[in-house]
């Protein structure tokens, strides 16, 4: 079987352009069930953005994703398979083809990868701001029915067990465009879409603020996702339990 490689695809970076066709080709020419010890090589171009195991590159775009859970993971190559998520062609092209199984086989991979994380960000926002940051992440704000981050992604922020990621470790700006890709419809999930929600309910100080105070905090050294959660969700979030 030939691969047929579209010209958009062509006008990728060289070291994503590389990733893709790579990725393609595994498909394409290994076995749907990987061993073990095939699963590094298999996982090789997603590295060449994602950084080394998956431990998130430095230019603050392309977050981690080493440790965070393997639903989680799952559900994101899916999105992307699936035309949910649009903000990131490569993701699409590198995923388009890939069966259900294959995707399962790659997230259980990264989910797997227990690295250190970086030092957290320094602070370049006011104290003010800080503490507004602190005060949504940890306590919402119920008069705009926007809930704290901390109920849905774990009292630690380090995410739950297997559908909702971690907070803590990624980049300010990874996070901030995140919610604008929820807001502008770029980026959506499973029905009801629960941070689509959230996203526009909040305003740009609110997004810089609560992105920033995350991005400034570190990391527990034993940051593995909880088993569940402590509370009832606020909301109802259609990619928990997929």
């Amino acid at each position: 079987m030939s691969i047929h490689v579209s010209r958009p695809l062509l006008s990728l970076p060289g070291p994503a352009f590389a990733g893709a066709l790579a990725l393609l080709s595994f498909f394409l020419h290994e076995p749907a069930r990987a061993q073990p010890a095939d699963m590094a090589r298999r996982a090789a171009p997603c590295m060449a953005c994602h950084g080394e195991q998956g431990r998130a590159a430095p230019d603050g775009y392309y977050p981690r994703i080493a440790g965070k859970p393997a639903g989680y993971l799952y559900n994101q190559l899916v999105n992307f398979r699936d035309g949910r998520r649009q903000q990131y062609p490569l993701m699409i092209y590198m995923v388009q083809h890939l069966s259900d199984e294959y995707l399962m086989q790659m997230a259980e991979f990264f989910a797997a990868q227990d690295v250190p994380y970086p030092a957290p960000q320094p602070a370049d926002a006011s104290p003010a701001a800080l503490e507004h940051g602190r005060r949504l992440v940890l306590h919402g704000d119920p008069a705009r029915k926007i809930p704290a981050c901390a109920a849905c992604h774990g009292e630690r922020l380090t995410g739950v067990a297997p559908a909702v990621p971690g907070l803590l470790g990624l980049p300010r700006d990874y996070i901030a465009g995140q919610f604008g890709s929820w807001r502008n419809g770029s980026r959506r999930a499973h029905a009801p879409d629960c941070m689509a929600q959230i996203a526009q309910q909040m305003t740009p100080e609110d997004v810089s603020a609560a992105a920033t105070w995350l991005s400034t905090q570190t990391v527990p050294a034993d940051a593995k996702p909880a088993t569940g959660f402590a509370a009832p969700l606020p909301l109802a979030c259609g990619s928990v339990g997929q």
